[in-house]
């Protein structure tokens, strides 16, 4: 994480304070557990409470024992005990360090995963918002770059409010994937302490008991996990990359709002650059490089080897952070986003009625002609035109082979804008529902 490219609400999630707080916790409710069960007295169980529920946990005092006993739980419940006094002998008994560790990992990542669906909210509220306004604005569709047919500047909004309704889908189930708790002891074996632990930490942390652990929760539901957030990162690259084309001097159908005393260039004073859209384009491959990591920490030796922590550590906060700072600024692009409709029409016409080749070639085709011939007239009419020589609809009217089969009001009928748009209403009830 770097100062950069995070938002507060999130990067306190992986803070040092939090992380303890959560370790006591989990720690705390076990303890509660074992006091119902008989394991150890209720007193205790109310003193541990009573005496760091409210603590603020000295992290230079836990990486001062840490230092020396080289484990940071042993070191977390050595400086717990300094705080608690002679009942925090009744602490963690049973437990594996991975009991807490694997169980906090799980707690921070559906915490983050909460904040992530604000933010995939926000943004479908701004591409909602956006298509609805542009539903009926012309603009030409591109596939390899080149002009295609028309499309509305709404229906490519509607594409990207689509694409991230799956992601939000995806993402609720990833949540509930990692939303499991271990308290399982070592080997996950329960031979230390009762399933009946685990059951009520679970509860209380909002968790649901892992049907079998091995010391550690298995890292699939992790490697699934970080594998949504990369595909949600390839979604906002996908959008990102959309905007960035537009943007284009040659294109300048739209824009990133740009504010004033904003600057482009320390050299060129004219630019205006879509900088915000290249950052996040930057920002999804980092969150997309942190899938392989994740994957890769599923193959572990036996019930647990601690091979997966180190990189946990790392990509845990700055796939979310990286991820969560993005979102917001996918949102905040798309909700000032300029947008120039005459320039989008103007590039409709650019090619002189070329875009409406297809729909003379299927009426040929529905008059007599083969599909090869009549793909041999409607070409022959349309590269004169593309190399800049006369307009499309002028020389398919002095074409005699075309005229055999159309006459100029048909031709005339075939370069009608609106018919290509005949099925957007069908397009947006099947994106945004009859509302």
């Amino acid at each position: 994480m770097i100062p950069r490219y995070t938002r507060p609400e999130m990067a306190s999630i992986w803070e040092p304070q939090t992380r303890f707080k959560i370790w006591f916790e989990i720690e705390a409710h076990a303890a509660d557990a074992l006091a119902e069960l008989g394991v150890i007295p209720k007193d205790a169980a109310k003193t541990i409470w009573a005496k760091a529920k409210d603590a603020v946990f000295n992290v230079e005092r836990i990486d001062e024992i840490e230092r020396e006993t080289k484990h940071d739980v042993i070191a977390f419940l050595t400086h717990l005990a300094e705080i608690v006094g002679p009942e925090a002998r009744f602490v963690h008994q049973g437990m594996t360090s991975s009991d807490v560790l694997d169980t906090c990992l799980n707690v921070q990542l559906t915490r983050a995963a909460d904040i992530l669906l604000k933010d995939i909210d926000k943004l479908l509220a701004a591409l909602k918002a956006r298509a609805f306004e542009h539903k009926m604005t012309p603009t030409i569709g591109r596939s390899h770059g080149i002009h295609a047919e028309p499309v509305t500047f709404g229906l490519k909004m509607a594409y990207a409010y689509a694409e991230f309704s799956r992601a939000r889908e995806r993402l609720i189930a990833a949540r509930k994937d990692i939303a499991t708790c271990a308290i399982s002891g070592a080997v996950g074996t329960f031979a230390q302490i009762d399933p009946r632990v685990e059951e009520h930490v679970a509860k209380a942390m909002g968790l649901t008991p892992e049907p079998i652990s091995t010391q550690v929760i298995p890292r699939d539901r992790h490697a699934m996990y970080f594998a949504t957030l990369g595909v949600i990162a390839s979604s906002m690259e996908r959008l990102a990359i959309e905007i960035r084309h537009m943007q284009r001097t040659e294109v300048l159908e739209a824009e990133e709002f740009f504010s004033e005393g904003q600057k482009g260039s320390s050299a060129m004073p004219h630019k205006r650059n879509p900088v915000l859209t290249e950052n996040v384009t930057g920002l999804a491959r980092m969150v997309r490089a942190y899938v392989t990591p994740a994957l890769e920490n599923v193959a572990l030796w036996h019930e647990r080897d601690i091979s997966h922590s180190s990189a946990e550590r790392m990509f845990g906060p700055d796939a979310t952070v990286t991820l969560d700072f993005a979102l917001n600024r996918m949102a905040g692009v798309i909700e000032k986003l300029l947008v120039y409709p005459a320039n989008m029409q103007k590039n409709l016409d650019r090619l002189g009625g070329l875009v409406h080749s297809q729909r003379v070639l299927i009426a040929l085709t529905q008059k007599g002609a083969s599909r090869e011939d009549s793909y041999k007239m409607v070409q022959r009419n349309a590269m004169p035109v593309w190399r800049g020589e006369g307009d499309f609809r002028t020389l398919l009217k002095a074409d005699a082979e075309v005229k055999k089969y159309l006459s100029d009001a048909e031709i005339d009928e075939k370069f009608d804008l609106g018919y290509h748009l005949k099925h957007v209403d069908t397009i947006f009830k099947r994106v945004f529902g009859a509302s």
